[in-house]
């Protein structure tokens, strides 16, 4: 990269491992970016002594007041809500807010341009829920925050599995399952194919090879188990080739990650979330981070949850969040 991007850190719910997470990456991340934290300072400080840190938190009123080291860390009070009584592990309403706020804040920054993205650390959405905020995650406030239409939630990896990266976006996304037969349409999945192109395109440094998943079992086998391949998906796929994209499908999910894993495409359109998770992250693991696509700004964030059960414990994993400041840098700068 000719500049490390700068980047903020949002802490999520600071009843979770969010914290810790970023305490455990940031001399790594110093590396990929110049990170700046949003999140509550004394939870940061916390979370040093739970890692064993030395480094220090450095309290800032703006993301250009002191320079990111691996042994300073700016935090930028991201809420005024107070955190005092939050317990690791337990949902609390005060832990939901502070992790809105501290989304929004870190947003409105990123669209005033005074920084380069965004990297979450994760939210608990019945934390959200507790604080009164009807929100199915970091997603649906992204987009409602910087008023766009047309997004999407990506699952990218790369790694010993998938040396050449892979990136699986999806159409629908946190619902029940028996919803997504509702909101699947010829215009969503044209629209996903789309997203999915120019982000990978950027990623990639040139044209994507793409695939998309079909519904059913062996693709509905020429109808026998359901119509939507026809219906839906095939008119899609063929409305995106006559745009002059490298694009195929509907396939068959058991066999389109193998061939993906192999390196036969550089992107999947799953039809719901479980569909383009399970695959993507039992070839991955923790190399997988999410990414916002469609946004007028850089958004990347951990693949994984809070997990109430081991926060304040010292035993988080930090990779993804390494990872995902990576893409985010990546995204930020252009391929290199």
């Amino acid at each position: 990269m000719i500049e490390r991007p700068r980047l903020l850190v949002t802490m999520g719910d600071v009843a979770g491992i969010g914290p810790e997470v970023i305490a455990r990456a940031w001399p790594e991340l110093t590396e990929v970016c110049r990170p700046i934290v949003v999140g509550d300072p004394r939870w940061m400080g916390q979370a040093l002594r739970l890692a064993g840190s030395k480094a220090r938190v450095a309290e800032v009123h703006g993301p250009d007041e002191v320079e990111p080291s691996p042994e300073v860390i700016p935090c930028l009070s991201g809420s005024t809500q107070d955190l005092g009584g939050v317990v690791a592990g337990r949902i609390c309403a005060e832990a939901g807010r502070a992790a809105y706020d501290f989304l929004c804040t870190a947003i409105d920054l990123a669209l005033a341009r005074q920084v380069d993205g965004i990297v979450t650390a994760p939210l608990h959405k019945e934390g959200l829920h507790a604080a009164g905020l009807r929100y199915p995650g970091h997603t649906e406030i992204l987009a409602e925050r910087t008023g766009t239409r047309a997004f999407g939630m990506m699952l990218y990896a790369r790694g010993p599995s998938i040396p050449h990266g892979l990136g699986v976006l999806h159409v629908t996304l946190h619902m029940a399952l028996r919803e997504v037969f509702h909101n699947l349409s010829t215009a969503a999945v044209h629209e996903k194919i789309g997203l999915l192109s120019n982000i990978m395109q950027t990623l990639c440094g040139r044209a994507p090879r793409l695939a998309v998943a079909a519904l059913n079992p062996h693709a509905s086998d020429g109808g026998l188990f359901g119509d939507e391949e026809a219906t839906i998906i095939a008119p899609a796929v063929r409305q995106a080739q006559g745009e002059g994209l490298d694009v195929s499908g509907p396939w068959p999910c058991d066999t389109l990650f193998v061939r993906a894993q192999r390196g036969e495409f550089d992107g999947v359109v799953a039809m719901y979330h479980d569909q383009g998770h399970i695959a993507l992250k039992l070839l991955t693991g923790l190399a997988a981070v999410n990414v916002s696509v469609g946004l007028p700004i850089v958004r990347t964030s951990v693949a994984h949850g809070t997990a109430y059960d081991i926060a304040g414990r010292g035993i988080a994993d930090h990779r993804s969040m390494v990872e995902a400041a990576r893409v985010a840098a990546l995204l930020a700068v252009g391929p290199r």
